[in-house]
């Protein structure tokens, strides 16, 4: 089992759907297959520039793809619930158990609810799913009636996930149009995830930064 093969298995693309339909009617911003293909490849391209194996970068995509297949069920502890539906799904391919292990693993511990970084492949999962805010993830509607995540997301007019291994950092720069959201509407929603961030990248050994209008933050 690829990377490749899992964007094709119409179990997880149906679980996907469902989960975001099922948070499209919640208010939710979105969580389809276009985020989790985000989340696959920054989390790939985060182990990769930091000199991890390829199987390692290999692993870490899978877990990105099928990171929000939990939603479907319910979105309260969807990440407990993707790493059983996951589970079930990986058991059935060629992926060996070391590796559905630490995809399981790290699919059940990536929200901030309840997760954190257990080793590599979650750090790496952590840091790709908490640093996805672009404006395109809020789901058409008329601006008066945003939530606060819509407000924060569709503010962010610029976000650039940079990977530093000489420095040993990884930076989240934005740019937040404040005339849509406050700093403090931002970080009310943010704070905890980029703390998460931060601890995350811990595990990988190196820092985590945050920047918003040229500001340091975190």
């Amino acid at each position: 089992m690829t990377y490749k093969e899992i964007r094709k298995n119409k179990e997880v693309l149906a679980y996907l759907k469902k989960g975001n339909d099922n948070l499209g009617v919640l208010g939710f911003t979105d969580h389809s297959e276009v985020h989790c293909t985000v989340v696959a490849e920054r989390a790939g391209m985060i182990l990769k520039k930091l000199g991890y194996s390829d199987q390692d970068v290999e692993v870490a995509k899978i877990a990105g793809f099928m990171h929000d297949i939990g939603n479907a069920v319910n979105r309260k502890n969807h990440g407990e619930y993707g790493a059983l539906l996951a589970d079930r799904i990986l058991e059935k391919t060629d992926l060996p158990l070391e590796d559905r292990v630490a995809i399981v693993s790290a699919i059940g511990t990536h929200d901030e609810s309840t997760g954190g970084a257990k080793d590599a492949i979650s750090a790496a999962l952590i840091l790709a799913d908490k640093t996805d805010v672009r404006r395109n993830r809020v789901r058409p509607k008329e601006m008066s009636n945003f939530d606060i995540h819509d407000r924060v997301n569709y503010a962010v007019t610029e976000a650039k996930l940079k990977v530093n291994p000489d420095k040993k950092m990884i930076t989240l720069n934005l740019q937040i149009d404040e005339n849509i959201c406050s700093m403090l509407e931002y970080f009310e929603i943010f704070l905890q995830r980029m703390l998460m961030c931060r601890r995350a990248a811990e595990m990988l050994g190196v820092k985590f930064k945050l920047t918003a209008n040229g500001s340091k933050i975190v």
